[in-house]
């Protein structure tokens, strides 16, 4: 990457740390038990793209940050963070992002109560704001990152993906949530309901690629935080295995959909999949369509009107498909 994260965030420096204590304060409960769950939820706060997307998207209607583009981010990471801490006790995780998960600390009870204080402390900061139309923007991206997730693990049982469905698949669940973000930046800004949706409509193309991204680390050997293969161990049908498998004969895909289905952890029957799909222009073909969508996005940016913040929005999803991890 010739840009870091860090690099990017420079220009919304002073907004970020503004941001930190608001959303800290937006934490914040009269029970010791759940204030020190918060304080070491804050303490594991990842790469913050989410509120980068708000403020940058904001900013390319309105230079200066207002209250209620503070609140939509706030908003953004509270009922994002709750579907983490639920998404942990779902899938039994004792980790997130090298650190342990909230219900591997004080159990699955206490770690979806939080998920609920989360969840009602969002809805609590719209309601008291009269923010609804924020509240409308990030609540349909929930229920689609609910419906997405659960779309995977019915198709999952089967392996029956086909193309379109992973795209509806990670629409859902990874775009729709990248698409809030640019959304309530828009409308937190005052942009009017064509702009919002041309925001929201860029943030689907980035986080179809960030998705895309996220699949290729399954075949390559990269430091990114999750075992090469892993999608693969799960169970996952991604968009290289698709392809490829549409490209096999019979007897092939047989035997390839046999090893997904009963690997059972088995890393031999894994990396004969990795093998198939990397021979089969799995690779190539999916690093393709990721540069679609990328170019895709950088075209709807591109009719907003030249700024340092649309620049940043360059940079950012550049960033997206460039990065390591």
């Amino acid at each position: 990457m010739s840009i870091s994260l860090k690099d990017i965030q420079a220009p919304i420096a002073p907004e970020m740390q503004l941001f930190e204590k608001k959303f800290r304060t937006s934490m914040k409960s009269n029970v010791l038990l759940l204030d020190r769950i918060m304080s070491y939820i804050v303490k594991r706060k990842g790469k913050q793209m989410r509120p980068m997307f708000v403020f940058f998207t904001a900013k390319l209607f309105r230079e200066s940050i207002g209250d209620s583009t503070y609140r939509g981010a706030a908003l953004i990471e509270l009922l994002h963070t709750a579907t983490l801490v639920h998404d942990d006790v779902v899938d039994d995780a004792n980790y997130r992002r090298g650190f342990f998960s909230v219900n591997a600390l004080w159990k699955n009870k206490i770690a979806v109560l939080v998920g609920d204080y989360l969840l009602s402390k969002g809805l609590l900061l719209s309601l008291q704001n009269d923010d609804f139309d924020l509240l409308k923007i990030v609540s349909n991206a929930v229920k689609e990152m609910s419906e997405g997730e659960l779309l995977q693990m019915e198709k999952a049982r089967r392996l029956d993906i086909t193309e379109e469905v992973y795209f509806d698949i990670i629409r859902q669940k990874t775009a729709s949530l990248i698409a809030s973000c640019c959304s309530v930046g828009a409308a937190s800004a005052g942009a009017c309901k064509e702009e919002v949706e041309k925001a929201r409509l860029f943030g689907e193309k980035v986080g179809i690629a960030f998705q895309i991204k996220d699949d290729l680390f399954d075949y390559g050997t990269a430091e990114i935080g999750k075992p090469v293969g892993i999608d693969i161990k799960e169970k996952k049908m991604t968009l290289p295995l698709i392809h490829a498998l549409r490209q096999a004969d019979w007897l092939t895909k047989r035997r390839i959909i046999y090893n997904v289905k009963n690997n059972n952890g088995d890393s031999n029957r894994v990396q004969q999949v990795i093998d198939f799909v990397k021979k089969s222009g799995g690779i190539e073909y999916t690093i393709q369509l990721m540069n679609r969508y990328h170019a895709e996005a950088l075209a709807i940016l591109n009719t907003f009107p030249a700024s340092p913040s649309r620049t940043s929005l360059e940079q950012l999803i550049a960033y997206t498909i460039e990065r390591e991890k």
